[in-house]
Formats: structure tokens, sequence, C-alpha cells
């Protein structure tokens, strides 16, 4: 059986690591991870993850952009966006792009494996 890629897109770089460690370690995932959207989105043209999980606020390229772009790109694959700045229209704009499931920070590591887990085939 295939191990699932993920890409992680935070500018907390603890936020990366953490998020990285538990879902390799713990879940047997295989996750890249990048500190901001434009490194991202570089990586996205050159392969395809099972699921995306990304910042909704980061200088430059943020969450929605990414959400927009993976979407284009690979309409199937999911997105998870997480944000310290949760709001309702915050919210409202990502569900209308379609995406999968949607955090406020600090995440629960629990919360988000079963989010990736529904996901995912």
């Amino acid at each position: 059986m295939s191990k699932y890629n993920i890409l992680i897109i935070d500018d907390e770089k603890i936020v990366c690591d953490m998020m990285k460690l538990s879902l390799e370690q713990e879940e047997g995932y295989e996750v890249e991870s990048f500190l901001n959207g434009a490194a991202a989105l570089e990586r996205l043209k050159e392969k395809k993850f099972d699921m995306v999980v990304t910042d909704f606020k980061m200088k430059g390229i943020d969450g929605l952009e990414v959400l927009r772009t993976v979407k284009q790109l690979y309409p199937k694959t999911a997105v998870i966006m997480i944000t310290a700045f949760a709001n309702l229209d915050v919210a409202i704009e990502a569900l209308r792009e379609d995406v999968h499931d949607f955090f406020p920070k600090p995440i629960k590591i629990k919360d988000l494996k079963e989010s990736i887990r529904k996901a995912l085939p």
C-alpha cells in the first residue's frame, strides 16, 4: 500500500514541525512542509499531493490563493485550512472555495488527523 502524501504550509516553523512529526510518526504519511505559500506553490507544480494543510494568513501568498491553486491544478485534492484569525467571513470564503475543513489555531492534532482520514480515499 502506498503512503499518502501531505503538504503542510505554515509561516510558523513550530506549527509545521509539530504537524509533520505527528503525521509522519503516528500516521505513517509522507509529509513535506513549507514556511511560505510561494515555495509551496512551486512544489505543487512539480508534484501532486493527496492532501494540503495550509495556514490562512501568511505574507505574500495566503491560504486562499493556495486553496485556489490546488483546486485549479488538482481538483480532487482536499485542502484543510488553519488560522489564528478565525472569523465567520474567512470561514465562509474558504467554504465557497471548496475547502475540506477549517480549524482555528492552536490546532488540535487529534482533530486534524481525523479530518485528514475522512478526506483521504
